[in-house]
């Protein structure tokens, strides 16, 4: 049990740098990327849409929740239903976090597999969702812009601090989409450290299709994200899951989820979700089985040596950069709990209702919310709150109208608090 505590301990000092490079790389993509950007491409209704939105969606860090409002609202703005599953299928199997995440842990081999699984199970749901889609009404509800003119936009943009704000995106609202996640991640990578033995999972070792398939089943409820699955799978690897099953489990966990099966049939149908749901698990199975037949076990086996490695001290330069990004993450999970004084500025202005909505797990969410909600006609202003699972409306809205709004993004309206 010491050994395996000792590795995971070992693995989280050796993840942590990559984490942080990769958290700039994320508030730096956000910055430099409009979102007009992937909005225009992925409008256009052709095969070349789908390709777009799965190389658009590799890099981006979005969470498994916040993937989800993303995706349904650029389906709102006018992308096919191909484009909208491929960006759904890519976006949270992976992105520039977790590509340097599983570098730091799993290697060169599995770094290079992962992206290239996402974007080929990508294509295939999005292209079978073209082809067999191809006769469904195609048409989305139109909602208007969010009422912030492009001058008005650039104004802005050009007032702001491209660095802080970078920074700010990085090490304060990704962490708070992600960091829960991640130390739910790391708590149960340490709880399979201590309460599975080292040989529980090789007596299944020369069934790899049954691990694949037990890890599919553990994946779906957990709900976990790209970056939070891999101390996970690194730990089930530990105890003696094959590589192949530990694919399974970066991919499906991630990108299959209750609630993003729900959210996908209800705005697309039965079908898409049909074959959004086989998509994954075909590919998710198809690579994993190539990984456990087809190429070479070394390439696959840089997560054992961690086991051997116990005399080996913790370099100073990833001790501190751990110790940082302990205190990033602290403050970032505090401000998401803690700060709740804006909902409390306007409660003297008339014309408010707080409404109760479920399902916002992430700053990507609260975004969607805000930004729909806003194009309703009648609304002055709104903001979301995550922690409280409300969104606070100034104006003279009907109800009717943001509860469709709301409902059309895969979130839960429970009427008025």
């Amino acid at each position: 049990m010491a050994e395996s505590l000792y590795a995971l301990l070992r693995l989280i000092v050796e993840m942590t740098p990559y984490l942080m490079f990769g958290f700039l790389c994320a508030g730096i993509l956000h910055v430099a990327v409009p979102q007009s950007f992937y909005k225009n491409y992925l409008s256009q209704n052709s095969f070349k849409s789908v390709v777009l939105a799965a190389l658009f969606g590799i890099p981006l860090p979005l969470c498994s929740c916040g993937v989800l409002p993303t995706a349904m609202s650029l389906r709102k703005e006018g992308a096919s239903k191909g484009a909208t599953t491929a960006f759904l299928t890519a976006t949270p199997q992976t992105g520039v976090d977790s590509i340097l995440a599983t570098y730091s842990v799993f290697g060169w081999a599995f770094t290079i597999i992962r992206p290239i699984a996402a974007i080929v199970t990508s294509l295939f749901s999005g292209g079978l969702v073209a082809v067999f889609s191809k006769d469904d009404d195609d048409s989305v509800a139109d909602i208007d812009d969010d009422g912030c003119d492009d001058d008005c936009c650039k104004n802005e943009h050009a007032a702001k601090n491209k660095v802080v704000e970078a920074l700010r995106y990085g090490y304060v609202s990704m962490l708070q989409d992600i960091g829960t996640r991640l130390v739910i991640g790391l708590l149960i990578a340490g709880l399979i450290a201590i309460c599975i033995p080292d040989s529980f999972l090789l007596q299944f070792s020369s069934m790899p299709l049954l691990e694949m398939v037990a890890a599919t089943i553990i994946a779906i409820p957990m709900y976990v994200c790209a970056t939070g699955s891999i101390p996970i799978a690194a730990a089930l690897m530990l105890k003696g899951l094959t590589p192949g099953a530990a694919l399974v489990f970066l991919m499906a966990g991630p990108a299959v989820s209750f609630a993003s099966l729900v959210v996908v049939k209800k705005v697309m149908g039965l079908k898409t979700m049909l074959i959004y749901l086989a998509s994954i698990i075909i590919g998710a199975f198809s690579f994993g089985l190539m990984i456990d037949y087809l190429m070479p076990s070394e390439w696959f086996s840089e997560i054992q040596m961690v086991k051997d490695c116990c005399d080996v001290h913790f370099p100073i330069v990833n001790v501190i950069i751990t110790i940082v990004f302990t205190l990033l993450l602290l403050n970032a999970i505090l401000k998401k709990y803690v700060h709740k004084s804006h909902r409390h500025e306007c409660e003297c202005a008339h014309d408010i209702v707080v409404f109760r909505v479920e399902g916002m797990k992430c700053n990507h969410c609260k975004a969607s919310v805000e930004k729909n909600v806003a194009s309703v006609h009648g609304v002055e202003s709104v903001t979301a709150d995550i922690a409280e699972n409300t969104v606070t409306v100034q104006g003279h809205a009907d109800s009717e109208e943001i509860k469709k709004v709301v409902e059309s993004l895969g979130f839960t309206f429970l009427g008025k608090k």
